[in-house]
């Protein structure tokens, strides 16, 4: 029986040797001394089944602009179930506490404690904080990195902690056409850098290329992009099919206003179909599949 990764071998690609670094003149790189893009959201859906079966979407979302930087936090499609919190706000900022609400009849309660919270050029910290949702008695969302203290602290001896999975994130982003990001596909994967950069004739370049690279590998050429503006390519990664889509029509044909789109995508090795064929929805499944959306808008 052929492996599973021969078996794809002719529309999936591994991570090229060719490598990122801006000295190789045959890559679509930048310069050096190019400005980043700013990271200015990040959202992250997440899928908790409590122990009655009931499933819950939880959405995460962390922003940052100009003016406030700050937490909103929404229980499935009903927003009038959801926390916000400014932490930049000198009058309105409360950066640890707790907060109780209503959602489907059941009481709700959020804790949180950023004070220490360390954040490097995006809306998301790193470590040094910690974000906690109860169901009732249940703990349905553990985020952050202080955890284990917070909740031999706070919570009763043998609280129920549901089974919660990350569905999605989705990242925007303004500034250059130089994006960089973390990704970890699987909960069992390893964190990988992403980069995606669209090099153009002010690289010395006759028409724009677009590349796409992770852990300084590139995965992705895609050459004269004001004829190949969409597109779709699949990366073998981590023992997963990741079906990787760009759209970046509003760069080229309209100029350089808008949203370009990247996205990756997940998929077990049963299914051969495109991410795009398929629906959008909550499986009750053990094995979930994940996806990355990034909006790119480019003002420089």
């Amino acid at each position: 029986m052929r492996d599973f990764a021969s078996c794809f071998g002719e529309n999936a690609v591994r991570l090229s040797d060719s490598s990122c670094s801006s000295n190789r003149s045959n890559n679509s790189t930048t310069s050096p001394s190019r400005i980043p893009s700013t990271q200015d959201s990040v959202t992250c859906f997440y899928r908790t089944v409590l122990s009655t079966r009931k499933q819950v979407l939880i959405t995460v979302s962390w922003c940052k602009n100009a003016l406030s930087q700050g937490l909103n936090i929404t229980l499935g499609d009903d927003y009038s179930s959801s926390f916000k919190l400014n932490t930049n706000s000198r009058l309105f900022r409360k950066l640890k506490g707790s907060k109780s609400m209503e959602f489907t009849d059941s009481k709700v309660e959020v804790f949180w404690d950023l004070s220490t919270a360390q954040y490097q050029t995006g809306p998301e910290p790193m470590d040094g904080y910690y974000v906690l949702i109860m169901f009732g008695t249940e703990l349905g969302l553990i985020l952050g990195d202080m955890v284990d203290e917070t909740m031999a602290r706070k919570l009763k001896t043998g609280t129920r902690i549901a089974k919660f999975s990350l569905l999605s994130r989705q990242e925007h982003f303004s500034g250059s056409t130089l994006y960089s990001t973390k990704v970890q596909f699987s909960e069992t994967g390893v964190p990988h850098d992403i980069l995606i950069r669209c090099s153009g004739e002010d690289q010395g370049l006759k028409y724009p290329v677009l590349s796409v690279c992770v852990d300084k590998k590139m995965v992705t050429r895609v050459d004269r992009l004001q004829w190949n503006f969409r597109g779709n390519q699949t990366i073998f990664l981590d023992g997963l099919l990741v079906d990787l889509m760009w759209d970046v029509h509003d760069w080229i044909h309209n100029s350089g206003q808008g949203y370009a789109v990247f996205m990756f995508r997940t998929r077990s090795g049963v299914d051969n179909r495109l991410w795009m064929e398929e629906k959008m929805v909550l499986k009750d499944q053990d094995k979930v599949e994940f996806s990355l959306m990034i909006y790119a808008c480019k003002n420089m």
